[in-house]
């Protein structure tokens, strides 16, 4: 029979039966999720054709995506490390299985060597200090160093995470769509909202 996403085989809200004037049809066949893994090794993808000959990717295994750091305005490709929270499903944690919406933890090299080259500072330090450039800057690339540090601000808490070298991110992409896993890191009220949900379930 397959898996179907009509409504004709529903009850009415009173509780009634639909009568079934129609068979099925082929707009409304569904597939399998794809529950995607997280995995340490070589990602899975699988492409499959759907309606109108047109193609969707299908994320079986993954091990990084594109991850954005919104208030620096830059993205880079980084390894996820795993899953820690679900809002609908502790077995999705359990199992690090990637869907939309879940927080995971995140590879913070990428982004602490891009802050280093723009602004001259290593965050992977418990205290971030200003470290002397070895290589030799032309007097107009320091001059540009210095006015990017004059406007630099940088949450306290992603900071710390910067510090163990792991940053708390949120997919944001379909991977069963799309075969991919991107995201944000998460930053602000949102920042404190998943650290106190992650803290509670810990205890």
């Amino acid at each position: 029979m397959g898996i179907n996403r009509d409504s004709r085989h529903k009850r009415r809200l009173t509780g009634g039966r639909m009568p079934i004037h129609k068979k099925k049809r082929a707009f409304e066949k569904a597939r399998p999720v794809s529950n995607t893994k997280l995995v340490s090794d070589a990602s899975r993808v699988r492409r499959v054709r759907v309606r109108g000959g047109n193609f969707k990717f299908r994320a079986l295994r993954l091990k990084d995506g594109n991850f954005n750091w919104a208030s620096e305005a830059v993205s880079r490709k980084t390894r996820i490390l795993n899953v820690v929270y679900n809002a609908s499903n502790n077995e999705l944690v359990r199992t690090n299985t990637l869907v939309r919406n879940c927080i995971v933890q995140i590879d913070a090299t990428p982004f602490s060597q891009w802050y280093l080259n723009q602004y001259n500072t290593n965050l992977n330090v418990k205290k971030a200090k200003d470290l002397k450039v070895e290589e030799k800057k032309s007097k107009r690339a320091q001059e540009r160093v210095e006015e990017r540090k004059k406007n630099r601000v940088i949450d306290p808490k992603v900071a710390e995470q910067f510090a163990q070298q792991r940053l708390l991110a949120c997919i944001s992409s379909r991977r069963g769509q799309s075969g991919r896993a991107d995201g944000y890191i998460l930053e602000g009220k949102e920042l404190e909202f998943y650290s106190k949900k992650i803290d509670a379930r810990k205890k």
